[in-house]
């Protein structure tokens, strides 16, 4: 799902700038020492999910994690994220330095908006809450930030409109796969390691 240069106008690109920056003042604040090795974790899983991707039109389809990443670090997903994108672009090409505040953004805010809603299930601790969790993470993360692509899209241009509307349907798989992941992964967590998680077993 990266947008890459060329694509977006400059009021879009610069709007993604601007929130991005806000969002990472925000996860920055919120940084500790002891939530460091997870961010780091987190930011690397998210890097090497979205480096299999398959192009589509000026955006891509690949594994995200934006809402596992989201629904255990909470703000502090816009710094991870983004750190995890500028590589990729510098390093592989993926999206663009122009592109990168408004790429973090829609990988970003879904899963600071997967916290808020999926954190409390996990508090609750039950295998079902704990699974409940995950799937709705994954498709709160993956839904947004298909829909934010392709609300930049038809921002931009009424001739990206078809493209807009691809990218949302070719990412109902990905929800399904990523929604199955995620809550593996967090009821794993639970078990072996549920301070990551910030619940007590």
């Amino acid at each position: 799902m990266h947008i890459s240069d060329g694509i977006l106008s400059v009021p879009v690109l610069v709007t993604g700038a601007i929130l991005t920056a806000g969002g990472t003042a925000l996860g920055l604040k919120r940084l500790r020492h002891e939530t460091v090795p997870q961010t780091a974790i987190l930011s690397s899983a998210f890097f090497v999910a979205s480096l299999i991707h398959v192009p589509l039109g000026p955006s891509s389809v690949h594994l995200i994690l934006n809402g596992l990443a989201g629904i255990i670090l909470g703000w502090i997903t816009f710094p991870a994220l983004l750190i995890a994108l500028f590589l990729q672009t510098i390093l592989f090409q993926f999206g663009g330095l122009t592109t990168l505040g408004v790429n973090t953004f829609n990988m970003a805010f879904p899963g600071v908006i997967a916290y808020f809603i999926c954190h409390p299930l996990l508090k609750i601790g039950k295998p079902h809450s704990i699974t409940l969790a995950g799937i709705l993470a994954a498709v709160i993360g993956i839904s947004l930030a298909g829909l934010f692509v392709a609300l930049e899209l038809v921002f931009t241009g009424q001739g990206f409109i078809p493209v807009a509307k691809l990218v949302l349907v070719a990412h109902v798989p990905v929800i399904i796969i990523e929604a199955i992941i995620t809550a593996v992964i967090l009821n794993f967590l639970h078990k072996a390691k549920p301070e990551i998680l910030g619940v007590d077993k």
